[in-house]
């Protein structure tokens, strides 16, 4: 059979970025973490680069992607990529063929980063063996069926859903999923605990970001219009939002923060993510400020209210996409993805993407509060109060970030 070439060379090229992100995603979090924490969240983040390729080639890629046409959750006809050749082709829709195990590689770049997104809420208070466990079923019962359901011919994606890179399946699933985890094991000891490494947190962000045009561009599943569109969108919206989110800092807190630019990016990163091939680069830049403006403003209420969201995984991650699914209903324009939005005057697609959306923060919330209570009768999910003061890395994982006195 012959491959596109050069789709099959783009669409390597946006795994590995993808791939990127989660390495990114640890340098992030491990920034922002305590020095007595840092390790523990970026091992968690890391392990699932192991133990979620495993599940997706085990099971996972065969749930999401494999018959169940309208259903909520595919069959097990491809458990262990069985019946696919590495000869096989997969087909997009745009004529562009190229390898199967390319399709099957990029959307497992996907399952990984998913779930540790969450990670950030719970920081220094989940106990790895707890996390593991979390870490399969979460999988298993909330991320497979959303995928399944939006990319893999199920439900939403009969009923007319769209997202395009991840807003409803990777971001509001996940950043609900965290407030969830936030409310079960409660507040940590020291809340008063600053970033131990500003650098590494720029340093994540960077990887982040370059690592997002393969979450987004790639997301075409091809080499089109749509794919450049798609690119400059993402970098539009998160250069709005960075902006628009260190002014507003800025004005209330009387200085410019590094943390919050920095933050502001990926929160445009997120909201743009499941309208990036669907609307008119003016689109991207409206919604890049409303990330800034809204995810600032979730932060704010998130630490009035006193949830310890450690590192803002809901405030970003669970309302950057839920606001970028919303405003896909608003700014889809049909001209560009073939979809007409409510500026056109289509308030039914409108209220599709705002009711999955919900449905989807709605069932992540209450299955990770619920799973969290089982995984508790077997094992312990909150660390206890002396391996919390001794610090995760130290107490559950026996090394430390840094050499003695440093930081």
């Amino acid at each position: 059979m012959d491959f596109n070439t050069g789709s099959t060379a783009f669409m390597i090229l946006a795994t590995s970025l993808v791939m990127l992100m989660t390495p990114g995603l640890a340098f992030f979090y491990g920034g922002l973490a305590g020095k007595r924490n840092i390790l523990g969240i970026m091992m968690q983040t890391f392990v699932s680069l192991g133990i979620s390729s495993i599940m997706w080639v085990a099971v996972g890629y065969s749930l999401c992607f494999s018959g169940g046409e309208g259903g909520i959750i595919g069959n097990f006809n491809h458990i262990f990529l069985n019946g696919i050749s590495f000869s096989d082709t997969f087909n997009p829709g745009t004529g562009q063929e190229y390898p199967t195990f390319i399709f099957i590689a990029y959307q497992m770049m996907f399952a990984i980063i998913t779930p540790a997104l969450i990670t950030g809420a719970f920081v220094n208070r989940v106990s790895f063996k707890a996390y593991l466990i979390f870490l399969i079923f979460w999988q298993l019962f909330v991320y497979y069926p959303f995928v399944h359901m939006i990319w893999g011919g199920g439900l939403l994606a009969e009923w007319g859903v769209l997202d395009f890179a991840g807003g409803i399946v990777v971001h509001a699933t996940a950043g609900f999923a965290a407030l969830a985890s936030v409310f079960y094991v409660g507040k940590r000891r020291d809340q008063n605990s600053p970033p131990n490494s500003i650098p590494l947190v720029a340093i994540g962000t960077a990887l982040l970001w370059f690592g997002w045009y393969g979450f987004n561009a790639g997301s075409e599943l091809a080499v089109d219009e749509i794919t450049t569109l798609a690119f400059l969108n993402t970098d539009v919206a998160a250069s709005f939002a960075a902006i628009t989110w260190l002014i507003i800092e800025w004005v209330r807190e009387g200085k410019p923060k590094f943390v919050g630019l920095l933050t502001g990016a990926v929160a445009g990163l997120a909201t743009i993510t499941p309208a990036a091939g669907f609307v008119p680069l003016w689109a991207a830049i409206v919604i890049g400020i409303s990330a800034g403006a809204v995810c600032y403003l979730a932060v704010q209420l998130k630490n009035k209210l006193g949830w310890d969201d450690a590192l803002d995984v809901w405030g970003v991650h669970g309302i950057g996409g839920t606001l970028g699914v919303i405003l896909l209903g608003v700014f889809a324009v049909e001209a560009v993805g073939g979809q007409a939005g409510l500026i056109e005057g289509n308030s039914s697609f409108f209220f599709k993407e705002l009711i999955s959306v919900a449905i989807a923060a709605a069932y992540a919330f209450i299955f990770t509060y619920v799973m969290l209570i089982i995984i508790n009768f077997f094992t312990k999910v909150k660390v206890s109060e002396d391996d919390e003061e001794i610090g995760l890395d130290q107490a559950l994982h026996g090394e430390n970030a840094y050499d003695e006195g440093a930081l």
